[in-house]
């Protein structure tokens, strides 16, 4: 009986610590891309579960999602010895930049807000995206398309930006 309550309380050290490195992960990227409402449902939705409420992600999973690694191409064979230009160093820092802000709206538990949050940051990858392309791509019909991009994202983004702070509220 005592080895079985031992084990149970190393695993539930184990659930904890394993939540507090995923909840310190996801606080600890870039979350300025999200408007106020959006960064207050994470802290507020993002404490730990009590017992028995959702399920912990695995180190496997958290692992995988931590596109920091991919930088100094761990976890990614040949990726340290590959050359990369500016524009793809670009693009990989854009990339990451919006990873772990757009995976942590969906932590939100209002599905309207979740979805507005996370495509608030999507968008903005897109005009990070765009942006490269302006600055390094060589094609003019592209180039032509990033600028649509670009003026149609900053408009979209605008008016959900609104949205959420209506949603506030709520």
């Amino acid at each position: 009986m005592r080895r079985l309550l031992t084990l149970s309380f190393v695993a539930l050290g184990l659930a904890a610590t394993g939540a507090a490195a995923q909840d310190k992960m996801t606080m600890g990227a870039e979350m300025s891309v999200l408007p106020q409402p959006c960064r207050e449902a994470l802290m507020k939705d993002m404490a730990m579960p009590k017992m028995g409420e959702g399920k912990m992600m695995d180190g496997k999973m958290a692992d995988a999602m931590d596109m920091s690694k991919m930088m100094g191409g761990a976890g990614m064979p040949g990726m340290d010895q590959m050359p990369m230009t500016e524009a793809q160093k670009a693009s990989m820092q854009a990339m990451m930049k919006m990873s772990m802000p757009m995976m942590a709206t969906h932590r939100i538990k209002d599905p309207d807000l979740a979805f507005n949050c996370g495509m608030i940051v999507h968008h903005q990858g897109a005009i990070d995206m765009a942006t490269i392309e302006l600055k390094f791509g060589r094609d003019a019909a592209s180039k032509t398309m990033a600028e649509g991009i670009i003026k149609a994202q900053k408009a979209e983004i605008a008016e959900m930006t609104a949205r959420v702070e209506t949603m506030k509220a709520r």
